[in-house]
């Protein structure tokens, strides 16, 4: 077959491959558990050689060794969700932090905005027609790799081959690296007694048949322990972790009654452990699509009884989200949170959660507060909050004014903050306080 030489004639070493790279270039890293180590690796040996080059990314795993100190002038980083290996960079100003709604990230690059020279990425050997699989991570990489002059792949034997809009051509590539090794893993975080009650507070709020988006962390895998008694659950998010398995081996989540994609599990990229990739390759149950596909808001209201589940940093008493920034220290990033907060409020039946525990460090702050701290940034706005949940309750803040929305959400903070937070609330005219009666 003709793509067989086509493939053994791209097959180089991953230092000639990264060659393409020139001063003031653009250069892609596919993120997440798909991270490509060995290019990122080859990319790093370049760099006497380079000056200028933007390093554009979503959170990779791994060393982010471009963004060292040593480094300035040669790689600066842009961070379009942060993850702990350039946080710190970024909060010195030698990286830099683009907020953007992950749905809105591949128009960037398709629409010329954020021109892109050269994609890295990693993926599955090539079928016997020549179509190499994104396996575990298509996110926003097809799309990049779509639009760049050059799209460097590690064929990696260990990356699952993953079903849906997630393949790219021989052809497609310009350079390729034969590896074998283990893809890079998220171990699940383990979950405590409030994050419990809060788990089972978002499970309360979950229908039978619902379609569901959540993160990872201690409460997303905290709800999806409590959903064993739960039926036909669906799945359309941007990412999934390994709580899904056990859902789907014991039938409760199947996709049976979804709306959009009946029998189908929706999701652009999968973070998590070698059981989880062995579980996903060549699973027909699972589509993989772009994220700009995934997390369209309008595309997401088509499910019926979709429910979305995601975390905040704070929430003040008229219900504004931060949840990528502390104070003015970026943190995380904007994410898909407000494109699954708006695509649930607009389902049929749907129900957008915003849940967090009501303090942090070990109680001493309350995340329910007054005012968001100084430079704070908002991500989901009060307008576009339904549903807050801590482990003191639900508050349901969607058509209701600014007197209702304070009373709610001081009933579901930590009762040793309640009170300092409807002196805040009476101050400032949010509520009036009860006459004293002589």
């Amino acid at each position: 077959m003709i793509w067989h030489e086509l493939y053994r004639n791209k097959v180089t070493s991953a230092e000639r491959a990264l060659g393409v790279v020139r001063s003031g270039n653009t250069v892609y890293i596919q993120p997440g558990c798909a991270t490509p180590k060995l290019l990122v690796e080859a990319l790093l040996e370049r760099a006497n050689t380079l000056k200028d080059v933007e390093v554009i990314h979503m959170m990779t795993f791994g060393s982010a060794d471009y963004v060292r100190p040593e480094f300035e002038g040669r790689f600066r980083a842009n961070a379009l969700f942060i993850g702990g290996n350039v946080r710190h960079a970024i909060g010195e100003g030698r990286a830099d932090y683009t907020p953007i709604f992950l749905s809105e990230i591949e128009e960037l690059f398709t629409s010329g905005v954020k021109p892109l020279d050269v994609v890295l990425l990693q993926v599955s050997p090539p079928d016997e027609h020549g179509y190499l699989s994104l396996g575990v991570g298509i996110d926003c990489t097809l799309n990049a790799a779509r639009c760049a002059r050059y799209v460097i792949a590690e064929v990696n034997d260990q990356m699952p081959r993953t079903h849906g809009d997630a393949f790219l051509h021989v052809r497609d590539l310009t350079a390729l690296v034969e590896t074998s090794h283990p893809l890079p893993e998220l171990l699940p975080e383990p979950f405590d007694e409030t994050q419990s009650r809060i788990a089972s507070r978002v499970a309360n709020l979950i229908p039978d048949g619902a379609v569901l988006q959540m993160g990872v962390g201690g409460i997303p895998n905290a709800v999806m322990a409590c959903l064993g008694n739960h039926r036909d659950l669906g799945l359309h998010t941007e990412m999934f972790s390994d709580g899904v398995i056990p859902l789907i081996e014991h039938g409760v989540m199947n996709g049976r009654t979804k709306t959009l994609h009946p029998g189908k599990l929706i999701a652009g990229f999968a973070l998590g452990t070698r059981k989880l990739f062995s579980f996903v390759h060549d699973n027909p149950l699972f589509e993989f699509h772009p994220i700009a596909y995934t997390n369209d808001p309008f595309v997401i209201s088509r499910n019926d009884r979709m429910v979305a589940i995601n975390s905040a940093i704070e929430v003040d008493l008229t219900g504004q989200v931060c949840a990528d920034s502390i104070g003015t220290k970026p943190y995380s990033g904007f994410g898909g949170q407000v494109d699954f907060i708006r695509g649930a409020a607009r389902s049929k039946g749907g129900k957008p959660i915003i849940a967090l525990p009501s303090t942090a460090k070990n109680g001493s702050i309350s995340r329910i507060v007054a005012t968001l701290s100084p430079g704070a940034g908002v991500v989901t706005s009060r307008a576009d909050v339904h549903y807050v949940v801590t482990e003191f309750g639900a508050a349901y803040l969607h058509g209701k004014t600014l007197r209702q929305r304070a009373e709610a959400l001081i009933e579901i903070a930590d009762p040793r903050y309640r009170g300092e937070l409807y002196d805040f609330a009476c101050q400032a005219h949010y509520i009036n306080p009860a006459p004293v009666c002589s």
